[in-house]
């Protein structure tokens, strides 16, 4: 028997229930984990809202976690028990105690990365690394433009700019988030409450703006987000914070620039064994350098069964950085 999160229906963080559960041996090719600290992710909050539906009722929540191995199933020879492992691409359920995970989604955990560490940066640092790597590989010098730069993906990026040599210019909230994203990096700000984004851009580019956008806000910084490409330039649509975009006209990219749009995904980008552990490796380099870290205020940190505060908290676009669930 363990404890876990579940939810019968869509809505909003209060369909969100901490039941128990009788948690299976782990199938073939599985592992199961003992977790210690889980990850909160933005897109769990679409998942549980049903902007990304679920396949059946009830459901687990979350594909983040780092912790311990509890058991082995059948065939699993890279892994035993005891050991230390993260991941963040398992089926639906790691808001839980326990958690049967694909032996081809986890990794091992180096031991000089804590468990908060890893979980508070795998998912999000994974989702860097293909954004920054893979999706459009940034050059030392270049600048680009990062929407939510003070968010838990954000704050990596900056940091992942920096250690590039590259310069992001990020979107904030407020003058304390701008600070933030500076302290972890970022070259420029531009707080878009008060500022027009596309002309703060073409300022801090002497009018040649930026081949890259990376924007994972969705409805509210579409137009500006393409505002701000050079001709063209690439707009990266990684999420829908605000809402997604919908109605697309696909002339503006024409009439804009011939820029060229994508929507992409950790999904798309990390299919096997070999995509992650090639990724995980540049991420795990990094967080051992002491470039990319996470500093999770104690405020961030929820018991498990508290993921509904957690939710509400990470909805009202008050955190910084990460948020993490510990059971």
């Amino acid at each position: 028997m363990a404890k876990r999160i579940q939810f019968n229906q869509n809505g909003t963080p209060d369909v969100l229930q901490w039941v128990d559960v009788e948690v299976a041996d782990p199938a073939e090719q599985e592992v199961q984990i003992e977790n210690r600290a889980i990850g909160i992710n933005y897109i769990d909050t679409y998942i549980r809202s049903g902007l990304y539906p679920t396949a059946t009722f009830p459901s687990g929540l979350g594909t983040e976690a780092a912790g311990v191995v509890k058991k082995v199933g059948k065939g699993v020879t890279r892994f035993k028990p005891g050991d230390r492992v993260v991941y963040g691409q398992s089926a639906l359920g790691a808001y839980s105690e326990l958690h049967n995970v694909a032996a081809d989604r986890l990794v091992a955990l180096p031991d000089s990365i804590s468990f908060e560490q890893a979980a508070a940066l795998f998912l999000k640092g994974l989702t860097v690394q293909y954004l920054l790597r893979q999706t459009y590989v940034v050059q030392p010098g270049e600048t680009f433009l990062f929407h939510a730069a003070a968010g838990g993906v954000g704050l990596i990026a900056c940091q992942w700019a920096k250690a590039l040599g590259a310069h992001l210019i990020g979107t904030v909230g407020s003058a304390e988030k701008a600070q933030l994203a500076k302290e972890n990096g970022a070259w420029q700000t531009i707080n878009y409450r008060e500022e027009n984004i596309a002309q703060r851009v073409g300022e801090f580019t002497e009018g040649k703006k930026v081949s890259v956008v990376y924007d994972s806000v969705g409805k509210d910084t579409w137009e500006a987000s393409l505002d701000s490409l050079r001709r063209k330039g690439l707009m990266v649509s990684f999420g829908n914070a605000s809402g997604p975009v919908t109605g697309v006209d696909l002339g503006i990219l024409n009439r804009k620039g011939s820029l060229f749009v994508t929507r992409p995904s950790l999904f798309g980008y990390i299919t096997n064994l070999e995509e992650l552990t090639s990724a995980s490796s540049e991420l795990f380099t990094l967080i051992a350098s002491g470039a990319v870290h996470a500093d999770v205020p104690d405020q961030q940190k929820f018991a498990l069964s508290d993921a509904a505060q957690a939710h509400k908290l990470l909805e009202s676009r008050a955190t910084t950085g990460s948020c993490l669930l510990i059971p």
